[in-house]
């Protein structure tokens, strides 16, 4: 039932991406472009989007249990540090730069858009990379052996 549930849920979204057109990389990049011909759109799927968001999490916060009888597991991180600060420098970098980011270049991904495909490559071996640096400073040898762990405070 969770499988069939997540696969709902993505389906949804990839639909939702697609319908709005948030999978096209020159919506994305039209939103970003404040002294050229921008585009609101993505503002207001973005507005949608963090609305829906606020509501459901306000409602887990109520709830022990997931619908489907799973432990509910919000985020406990509050804290505004330099590693989040750098890793949404980087993510607000490459989507101004590429006009994807990681939701809708796997919808276009797998629809067949090349340019999707690089991303998406591009994307997984900074994943990759990353893995490989984290399990080295943590003592590790892989990027295959890491657990999640809570990012230490700085």
């Amino acid at each position: 039932m969770l499988n069939a549930s997540a696969a709902l849920a993505g389906l949804l979204f990839g639909l939702g991406l697609i319908l709005s057109g948030m999978t096209d990389p020159a919506k994305v990049l039209g939103f970003l472009d404040l002294a050229g011909r921008w585009d609101p759109s993505l503002g207001f799927v973005i507005s949608s989007a963090v609305g829906v968001g606020a509501v459901a999490f306000a409602l887990a916060k109520r709830r022990g249990r997931s619908w489907l009888g799973q432990p509910m597991q919000l985020p406990a991180a509050t804290r505004i540090d330099r590693r989040l600060l750098l890793g949404s420098l980087a993510f607000g970098a490459g989507w101004g730069l590429a006009g994807f980011c990681p939701g809708p270049a796997l919808v276009s991904a797998a629809v067949g858009h090349a340019e999707a495909l690089v991303f998406v490559a591009a994307m997984l071996a900074g994943m990759v990379a990353f893995g490989l640096v984290e399990g080295r400073r943590r003592g590790r040898s892989s990027a295959t052996d890491m657990e999640p762990a809570p990012i230490p405070a700085e």
